[in-house]
């Protein structure tokens, strides 16, 4: 990532996060920082991160747009997911909701933000169950303003934001809030069905750090709302939530010794009204009404970790508890829902690790077991007849468990201005509670849950070499099995009743969340940058992937088909010019080739070429204005595709202009 100059010298308030020093075993692996510079100026914190190569979000859609069950986020295109197949954390605290894993990156304000690490490749060691394609670990900002940070903002079709950043003491404040009256996705063949994708989001986090005889304290309580229009009449979600966190971290200089205990809660609720959509698009039926999704998540967490210079080792556990359920009316019948569903369940999952390096000159060896047991219990689905209140379904979901063990272990050699590497990894995901028990539905298409999903597993080794001096560059060759991959499998096509299901409308299809066979992926991710003079800076980013399903004997049909939401190629460049100290201009454009919308590779989702452009001008020590554009050339990002052929696509060309205020 590009390195910003820094801004004018202001007065700092430093409220400390109570982490571990980086982890000496990173350097072995392929991890990748982003700097605070491309977080604060990006629109939103899951778009930064996405120049990361390889790293996507499900559906070419950001938390622009997306609704909250596809908010994952996915390291390496392997295989998209809504519930995402990467681990997200906030200062060692995972920020998946409890019972979808998606991420409501609303909640996480790039004001908040200071920084991040995406580790690529399976995690085990210190990270644990949900690390599966990789591992993004979000630094809350330390720094502010001693008068405050803000930043206000308005732009196109009604969009306006606000977010400030103030420190006191010990005590650090982060408030955002945001709207957009949003735009159609369906352009071609749009009718009165089709409304705009109009959202607003508010959030708020408070860390109390006061100082405490045996290392650093952090007190977090943070809480977020949002509410959303899904682009179709009578279709839209409302989202809350509040997380509390306590992390106490300590060092031991004479002993080399650092440790960390944590505890965490999270409570998170969805509301979510969904669809069908009639003949012509020319009107809609309510198809499903979510009216509540109480979810409860809670874990603890303890690192010790040894260091010398020449090598050291680290142990840990975590715990991690979700329980949640679905409450929803569906059946909509004579003008009226007739039948109510409550399903959801309880899980768990606990491991130790324990994992040591050895440094030796230019040689960085390292490696680490983990063993977690897993279990899902308490599975219900239960649903009535409204009318009458009588039972017309009623599962008792099987209690699974499991143990499961990974590892990894990885060489590191120095060269003369660059180094070489090689790792092995493996790890595993435990199906959500969305997964195991909640069937939605997206316009004529409904998808089945499954309460017997078993966790997904993967295997993968990487060489990666790189350099630094006047142009920087890396590149990392991977290989990849993902078995027993959790996948949306079509079972049949409307129109049609089908047991469990019910009916199908003309047009829609069904399909259930199955464990359909492995999926193998091998690939290169690359960048390079430099400075071509002092004042214009640049970076190229690439990544390519071949991944294809062997659905085995579970989804025959899958196999020698490319993975849903997986595109082969994506690249971007990004430029930073500043042709005098107070001006900066930023250029990103990015790439995606081909990806298909379904598992059958029938809806294929068109290449995608588009640009951001933004200019800042500090017009004072404490004052900066910028204007951005985004989506420059108004490209058409197609983002989905029904059945007969009815595209939808990503924001059109928006223009921003902000005022950053630091008194």
């Amino acid at each position: 990532m590009i390195a910003a100059e820094p801004p004018p010298t202001v007065d700092t308030v430093v409220v400390e996060a109570a982490r571990l020093p980086p982890a000496p075993t990173d350097a072995a692996f392929s991890v990748v920082t982003v700097g605070a510079e491309a977080i604060a100026t990006a629109p939103r914190i899951d778009e930064a991160l996405t120049l990361v190569p390889g790293v996507q979000l499900f559906r070419r859609t950001s938390s622009a747009a997306a609704n909250p069950t596809t908010q994952g986020m996915t390291v390496r295109a392997i295989a998209g997911s809504g519930a995402g197949r990467a681990l997200v954390t906030l200062d060692g605290v995972p920020q998946g909701d409890p019972f979808g894993g998606w991420v409501l990156w609303s909640g996480l304000p790039t004001a908040d933000i200071e920084g991040a690490l995406v580790v690529r490749g399976a995690g085990a060691g210190p990270y644990g169950a949900g690390a599966l394609t990789g591992t993004i670990q979000l630094a809350e900002r330390t720094r502010v303003s001693s008068r405050g940070d803000y930043e206000l903002w308005g732009g196109e079709r009604g969009e306006s934001g606000l977010q400030a950043a103030f420190a006191a003491g010990d005590l650090l404040a982060v408030a955002s809030a945001r709207r957009t009256d949003g735009w159609i996705p369906v352009r071609k063949g749009a009718g009165a069905a089709d409304q705009p994708l109009a959202y607003e989001a508010s959030s708020l986090a408070l860390r109390y750090a006061p100082p405490v005889g045996v290392g650093h304290l952090a007190l977090r309580i943070a809480g977020y709302r949002e509410e959303r229009a899904s682009g179709l009449l009578g279709a839209a979600s409302r989202s809350t939530g509040v997380s509390a966190s306590a992390t106490l971290t300590g060092a031991s200089p004479g002993i080399g010794n650092d440790w960390r205990l944590q505890a965490w809660v999270r409570r998170s609720d969805l509301e979510n009204s969904s669809v069908a959509v009639g003949a012509g698009r020319a009107f809609t039926t309510p198809a499903n009404d979510q009216f509540g999704t109480p979810a409860l998540g809670a874990g603890v967490n303890a690192a010790l970790r040894h260091s010398t210079p020449d090598g050291g080792w680290e142990v840990g556990a975590d715990v991690r508890y979700a329980d949640g359920e679905t409450r929803e009316h569906f059946r909509f019948i004579g003008g009226t829902f007739t039948r109510g569903r409550v399903a959801g369940g309880s899980q768990y999952v606990a491991g130790l690790y324990g994992e040591s390096w050895r440094q030796s000159g230019d040689w960085l060896l390292t490696g680490g077991v983990r063993l977690d047991r897993w279990a899902s219990f308490d599975g219900r689905r239960d649903e009535r007849d409204l009318a009458t209140g009588l039972p017309t379904l009623a599962l008792a979901q099987p209690d699974q468990d499991g143990w499961q063990p990974t590892a990894r272990a990885a060489i590191r050699r120095d060269l003369d201005g660059g180094y070489l590497r090689t790792a092995a990894y493996a790890g595993f995901r435990p199906p959500t509670l969305n997964e195991l028990h909640r069937p939605f539905r997206v316009g004529n298409d409904v998808t089945e849950a499954n309460a017997g999903l078993e966790p997904e597993k993967l295997y993968g080794v990487e060489i990666g070499l790189g350099g630094d001096g006047a142009v920087r560059w890396n590149a990392t060759l991977f290989a990849n099995r993902l078995e027993g991959a959790v996948t949306n499998v079509t079972i049949g096509f409307g129109p049609g009743t089908f047991p469990v299901a019910g009916f199908i409308p003309a047009g829609g299809v069904l399909r259930q969340r199955r464990n359909a066979g492995d999926i193998d992926a091998f690939g290169l991710e690359a960048d390079v940058g430099g400075d071509l003079t002092s004042a214009l800076a640049w970076t190229l980013s690439g990544a390519w992937t071949r991944a294809e399903v062997d659905g085995g004997a579970a989804a025959p049909q899958l196999t020698g088909l490319r993975p849903a939401q997986t595109p082969r190629l994506s690249a971007s460049a990004d430029a930073v010019w500043r042709p005098v100290g107070a001006v900066t201009a930023r250029l990103t454009v990015r790439y995606e080739g081909e990806r298909f919308d379904d598992d059958l590779n029938q809806r294929r989702l068109s290449p995608a070429l588009s640009a951001d452009l933004r200019g800042d001008w500090q017009a004072g020590a404490t004052i900066g204005v910028y204007a951005a554009i985004e989506n420059l050339a108004d490209a058409r990002v197609e983002t989905g595709e029904t059945a007969d052929g009815v595209e939808s696509f990503d924001s059109p060309r928006t223009v921003r202009i902000g005022l950053v205020w630091r008194p």
